[in-house]
């Protein structure tokens, strides 16, 4: 691995971090980064950011040119968003950036491509990823929510759930069931769709931490034109790889608090015995989370030398998200824990390090399902970085209408 940055890299991340010393607040340590997702003020803000961005070039860093982006490189990209992350900007809304634009510059027309890579670079459209299902638990190829060609259009009933900023989205990427004879993975089709669709309902799902961020999503006989479609017919799983791929990559980075966090609150907090930071158990804690913390940077860096050298980086990509997100939640919870009583505090302005813990705590959670459950990333990781035997499947072969029936 290699920790330098070269000659160009150095100065690129100069030139970003001049720009967001200008155009954005550093945060200082034990700061509640988070603003509300659910707020719409922050779904305006997320708009005027990303404008602001896309006038500065950015936005997109890996896009071409042609499309609106800078058309630079993906360590370009890694090292502007490594110094945004000092800053206080708004919250990313639903699913647009990461998810959304590789899949369509894969998939779309060049018109479509045009027109809605432009559009989510300069703010103007916010996106929404509608894959989960009530049935289908973390087995995306399980869906059930069918499509049904007629004419030119694609009818479609069914439900999704868990999906992020649906309410708040202009538009979605859809997987869904076109052949119910075919095998699970396959008979598959996959669209984006305008969320304002007629038949198109979505429902906010109200949260212990009093937002509602996520939402079912009912479609009701929504029609959707076939040119809307990403992909070839029946070839949706394809697709949808495309945009899990990336996924993993998103994800491999999670939200504070973090072992910086922890540290900084075990050498404010007095115990019982002393200061908590002097205190066996919690130093015991913290010697776990600082070698956890430097395991997900070290695999990270791997990732960004492949990049750096030209090469794209493999599955280990899910080690971060399944280490990360787990910590976060013992984080969070620990830290509570060490507040003792004021750890019920959840007010930012009167809450020790502004409520961060209280905020961690609710939301962490989400955290180990979004982007892959943590079995379906020690799968991948045990099967894909490990080399360890696939697991057995029974579902090879047989119908999906058939696997449905033998459910009943």
């Amino acid at each position: 691995m290699d920790f330098n940055d070269t000659s160009e890299e150095a100065a690129f991340r100069a030139e970003a971090r001049a720009w967001l010393e200008k155009n954005a607040v550093r945060k200082t340590q034990g700061q509640l980064h988070e603003m509300k997702v659910n707020d719409p003020a922050v779904v305006q803000l997320t708009r005027e950011w990303r404008a602001k961005k896309f006038a500065a070039k950015y936005m997109g860093i890996t896009v071409p040119e042609e499309y609106g982006g800078r058309g630079g490189t993906w360590i370009e990209d890694i090292i502007y968003n490594q110094e945004e992350a000092k800053f206080v900007v708004p919250r990313q809304v639903a699913s647009s950036l990461g998810l959304i634009i590789p899949t369509i510059l894969a998939y779309a027309t060049e018109e479509q491509k045009k027109f809605h890579v432009g559009g989510i670079l300069r703010g103007e459209q916010i996106w929404c990823q509608l894959f989960s299902e009530p049935s289908a638990g973390s087995d995306l190829a399980g869906l059930r929510t069918r499509s049904k060609r007629d004419g030119d259009d694609w009818v479609i009933n069914g439900q999704k759930i868990w999906t992020s900023g649906a309410h708040q989205a202009d538009y979605g990427i859809l997987v869904t069931r076109s052949d119910p004879t075919a095998e699970k993975h396959k008979g598959l089709t996959y669209f984006f769709v305008d969320m304002k669709t007629p038949g198109i309902e979505v429902r906010p799902i109200k949260q212990i931490s009093g937002l509602s961020n996520f939402n079912e999503v009912f479609f009701t006989d929504a029609r959707i034109p076939d040119s809307n479609r990403l992909g070839e017919e029946g070839e949706g799983w394809k697709t949808a790889i495309t945009t899990l791929m990336n996924e993993r990559v998103v994800a491999g980075e999670r939200p504070p608090p973090d072992f910086e966090d922890i540290f900084a609150l075990s050498k404010q907090l007095e115990l019982e015995s002393g200061p908590a930071i002097k205190n066996t158990g919690v130093r015991e804690k913290l010697a776990k989370w600082y070698i956890q913390t430097q395991g997900v940077r070290l695999t990270r860096m791997r990732s960004i030398t492949a990049l750096s050298q030209g090469r794209q980086p493999g599955p280990e990509n899910s080690i971060g998200k399944a280490v990360s997100a787990y910590k976060r939640q013992e984080i969070s919870i620990f830290g509570m824990d060490l507040m003792d009583m004021a750890g019920v505090q959840t007010d930012p302005d009167l809450a020790p390090m502004r409520g961060l813990y209280q905020e961690g705590m609710l939301e962490s959670p989400s955290s180990r399902i979004a982007a892959g459950t943590d079995e379906i990333l020690k799968n991948v990781i045990g099967e894909r970085v490990l080399g360890l035997p696939r697991e057995i499947r029974l579902d090879k072969g047989i119908p999906f209408s058939d696997l449905v029936k033998a459910e009943s």
